[in-house]
């Protein structure tokens, strides 16, 4: 599993999540789903410390949403 931070986009609004999935492609997947018409994008530079997690939510989801 990884942790990647994502920011998520709609007009004047922006905040970043933090999820745990199986790939960047997948966390971005996750994303757009949870956030459908909004434009979702990783947020580099990606935190080596903490890109590969074990996991505790079994399939991923989100672990917390973070303000911009």
């Amino acid at each position: 599993m990884i942790k990647i931070s994502i920011e998520v986009r709609s007009s004047a609004a922006r905040y970043k999540v933090a999820l745990l999935a199986e790939s960047i492609e997948g966390a971005l997947e996750m994303a757009k789903r949870y956030n459908p018409g909004k434009e979702c994008k990783v947020v580099f530079p990606i935190d080596p410390e903490i890109f590969f997690v074990e996991d505790d939510l079994g399939s991923g989801g989100v672990v917390s949403k973070i303000a911009a």
